[in-house]
């Protein structure tokens, strides 16, 4: 289902627009530069519109979020919208305040999202079947995870893209499992926030959200897992030069051998 998308991706180059938190924007440059795309961040009022209409993908990110930065994301989506441009939401602990949860919806609700990227109590919460969040961590997911991102996906008319320890991800019709990863991904800052700019990567060049998503998922994950590996990962510093370098050296033949993901219809 994916064979072919890393390959088509680096010979794109598509440019990706974030507007995204302060805390990981260096790292989601990066790791955009690192699959191949092109970053760029942009969050000023008077340019995000024309930024946007430049991109291939865009990415909203309310990680450290203001009313301001909100207000330029419903910008940069509507533009993007206009012309066709596919839109990543990562909506950084929903659920956690009233103005985080108000602003995902509110971006939801003005701006037409391709994918949402998000962690089992964002989703849940956002797709009202419960879930616990810790500032921006996940504490407890919804009940039946699978059918709360399948409505949640079938309501925005989005793909609902669930990381965890089995990634989730949905188009409400087609379901994918996904078991790439490990635990040394969790020891670092902002791995959330750099999946989503590797999701918005591949949606720059494959308009199958579901399929663009999936990718993005294998080889965030496997890259990872090939990360562990390296002699000189003996913690979370080492490491995250080891997954930066994984993720820069991804193959179709890595990803053919290392991919773990199950696919059904719903």
């Amino acid at each position: 289902m994916i064979e072919g998308l890393l390959a088509r991706l680096r010979e794109k180059k598509p440019l990706v627009h974030h507007i995204t938190n302060m805390v990981t924007v260096n790292d989601c440059a990066n790791v955009t530069l690192a699959i191949g795309a092109l970053p760029v961040m942009a969050h000023a009022p008077e340019e995000v519109e024309e930024m946007a209409g430049a991109a291939q993908a865009v990415v909203l990110n309310i990680g450290t979020l203001s009313r301001q930065q909100v207000d330029a994301m419903i910008l940069a989506g509507k533009a993007a919208n206009s012309l066709g441009i596919p839109v990543i939401l990562d909506p950084v602990g929903a659920g956690a305040t009233g103005l985080r949860s108000r602003s995902a919806e509110r971006i939801l609700s003005e701006v037409k999202v391709c994918v949402v990227k998000g962690n089992s109590a964002e989703i849940g919460i956002l797709a009202g079947k419960g879930g616990r969040i810790r500032g921006v961590e996940s504490a407890e997911a919804a009940e039946n995870m699978v059918e709360a991102a399948a409505e949640f996906a079938r309501r925005y008319g989005a793909v609902a893209a669930v990381s965890g320890a089995t990634d989730i991800i949905t188009d409400g019709k087609r379901i994918a499992f996904v078991d790439n990863g490990h635990p040394m991904m969790g020891t670092i800052t902002g791995t959330g926030c750099m999946l989503s700019s590797v999701v918005a990567s591949f949606c720059g060049v494959e308009q199958d959200s579901f399929k663009a998503a999936v990718a993005a998922f294998v080889c965030f994950g496997l890259a990872g897992e090939l990360a562990v590996s390296h002699p000189g990962a003996r913690g979370p510093a080492s490491f995250k030069t080891a997954f930066f370098d994984e993720i820069y050296n991804m193959t179709e033949e890595k990803i053919r051998h290392g991919m773990k993901a199950r696919f059904e219809n719903l």
